[in-house]
């Protein structure tokens, strides 16, 4: 891995952490995490529409635009159920991108933003 991807890398970390950190601030209940922290996994589902409505589909919910903006309105409105939800979003995302994975690109589930996700095969050893 290269210096600059594991700097890249330990700031998605850090994201995750504070949100988390932020989350168990909130007073929401743990089962909530638990039960959510997944949740924008099952934009997989739009693969079975082929790789372009899929790598929409987990974009849409694999972007920081849409739980960003729920936090600003839970914050803004009160809703502590809603800044808990944005919270747990974007600890999946930042997980996510801690991890390397990345956005999807239409040419296929394996090919991100990021790179090529998955083993990486050499041919020349056994």
């Amino acid at each position: 891995m290269k210096p600059l991807d594991l700097i890249v890398r330990l700031e998605w970390a850090a994201v995750a952490v504070a949100a988390v950190v932020f989350y168990a601030w909130s007073g929401v209940a743990w089962w909530l995490f638990a039960v959510l922290i997944l949740a924008p996994d099952l934009s997989m589902f739009g693969y079975l529409g082929g790789p372009r409505i899929g790598a929409i589909a987990y974009n849409a919910l694999h972007i920081l635009i849409p739980p960003v903006l729920l936090l600003l309105v839970g914050y803004l409105s009160g809703h502590a159920v809603a800044i808990a939800v944005a919270l747990i979003w974007i600890a999946h995302i930042a997980i996510d991108r801690a991890l390397g994975y990345g956005l999807k690109l239409s040419s296929g589930f394996q090919e991100t933003h990021l790179g090529r996700i998955g083993h990486k095969r050499n041919h020349l050893s056994p």
